[in-house]
């Protein structure tokens, strides 16, 4: 039997997927804490002894990985103009599988230098300015970057004239330093793919064993990928179909994680209505975007303070919760990040449901696009930034905090259009899907070599959600 052994070394869990290829069937799946503060081998081990004990011992046919253990690949993006190279090197950065830490704009600034550097970010994303326009500000920016201590990578994706100048000034203060074409090399037009492909290459080259992988990384077929970039190819694999398999059309997703949320939409996302009319620049069809505040675990304090600074009743008042067994569950989640709201702990099931709703609901508001009212001689006009997502056709949720949830559906509901969100573009009708077995991630690595297998196993899974 020809097999495929797909792992995912999560920052929370390590899980195990294994498939039967020549049936195009999951044979078997096992998940253990990740250990991070060790090494993630015995997390994985343990995982393993459970499979072998489902299946027996075997020789795998496919060893594939990937991972977002110990916070996966941190990054920093800058540009020039926050709605245009800044926003296309975000994209670029969130679409390889990064967490994009912060996104600075124009010159750093003294402030923005020690901040950075308390970040401790693997890459800094360097870009600004369209090939052959402004110069100055990415060269400062360089030299600013030149200041900062630290072990981390330099990629820089700006206007080509000043590539080299930046280059030298980042490796004379020992600096890894790496040249990729332009995210924006023409006004409005993106081309962050060479990006997206250079920030994969330094995961692998050096964040891999940076994080403890190397030995995880000697027993695979092929090279670990960060989990983001894994979930984000099944998702478009999922969307835009395959040879001789159909996708789903237009799709969003939300991944709740313990320390983030991720976001993912496929989908074209031009304007839709007669009288709307695009600001700044056309997203990318395939788009992701994590949250770095907006967590359930590792992040759940932050989320708690949005929540709070947007109406300090909001949590207790709409869901009925009591204010001190709100404070008690952040508390326990605090001393123990992998705690679950079952057994003696099921009195808490309804917090951590109304926290994951309005993750969903903030990540949402983040993510879709926006219009504003215009006032033109020829009339009214609404004025568009960012994608218009009104006509996806699916919601998918997955992470525990979703598909363990009684009501997944009220959850998922948060992130289509409700009138208090005003000009957001946000689904409108879409039908929901959960991924229950927890198996975007392994999709993702098995549409690598198998895509319409991929495709058929997640239509498969993706079990529709009423309630």
């Amino acid at each position: 039997m020809k097999t495929a052994r797909l792992t995912d070394f999560g920052s929370t869990y390590t899980k195990i997927t294994v498939l039967d290829m020549e049936k195009g069937k999951i044979i078997g799946f096992a998940k253990a804490h990740t250990t991070i503060l060790t090494n993630v081998m015995e997390g994985f081990c343990l995982a393993q002894s459970e499979i072998d004990a489902q299946l027996g011992e075997r020789v795998y046919t496919h060893n594939l990985a990937c991972s977002s253990a110990a916070g996966g690949l941190k990054m920093v993006a800058i540009g020039l103009v926050p709605a245009l190279t800044a926003k296309a090197a975000r994209l670029a950065a969130s679409s390889a599988g990064a967490k994009v830490m912060r996104t600075y704009s124009y010159e750093l600034t003294d402030a923005d230098i020690p901040e950075i550097a308390g970040i401790g970010a693997d890459i800094i994303l360097l870009s600004g300015g369209i090939d052959g326009g402004n110069k100055d500000v990415i060269v400062h920016n360089a030299q600013r970057i030149a200041q900062i201590e630290g072990v981390f990578s330099v990629l820089i994706a700006g206007n080509r004239s000043a590539n080299q100048e930046c280059a030298k000034i980042l490796e004379n203060a020992g600096k890894e330093v790496i040249i990729c074409e332009n995210v924006m090399p023409e006004f409005g037009k993106l081309n962050i793919d060479p990006a997206k492909d250079a920030i994969r290459r330094q995961f692998i080259n050096n964040i891999v064993s940076a994080k403890g992988l190397d030995d995880a990384a000697a027993a695979m077929t092929d090279t670990i990928i960060p989990t983001p970039l894994a979930v984000y190819e099944a998702l478009e694999l999922l969307s835009r179909g395959a040879a001789g398999e159909a996708g789903l059309g237009e799709l969003m997703a939300y991944d709740l994680g313990g320390a983030t949320s991720d976001v993912y939409s496929m989908a074209d996302g031009s304007p839709k209505g007669a009288k709307a009319y695009l600001s700044g620049i056309l997203e990318p069809f395939a788009k992701r975007s994590v949250e770095g505040d907006v967590g359930m675990r590792y992040s759940l304090e932050p989320l708690y303070e949005l929540i709070a600074e947007a109406d300090p009743a909001r949590l207790c008042r709409d869901f009925e919760l009591a204010e001190e067994d709100v404070k008690n569950w952040m508390e326990m989640c605090r001393g123990n990040p992998a705690i679950l709201p079952i057994g003696e702990n099921a009195r808490y099931a309804a917090i951590d449901e109304a926290f994951a709703a309005l993750a969903i609901e903030i990540s949402a508001a983040r993510h879709v696009g926006h219009v504003d009212k215009v006032y033109t001689p020829a009339g009214e006009v609404l004025n568009q930034t960012g994608k218009d997502l009104t006509q996806v056709k699916y919601i998918i949720g997955s992470g525990g905090a979703v598909i363990n949830a009684a009501e997944p559906a009220k959850i998922l509901g948060y992130g289509v259009y409700h009138p208090r969100d005003g000009n957001l573009l946000k689904p409108i009708n879409p039908a929901f899907l959960l991924d229950r077995e927890n198996c975007m991630a392994a999709m993702g690595l098995l549409g690598r070599i198998a895509p319409e297998m991929a495709i058929k196993i997640m239509k498969e899974k993706f079990t529709i959600c009423t309630k």
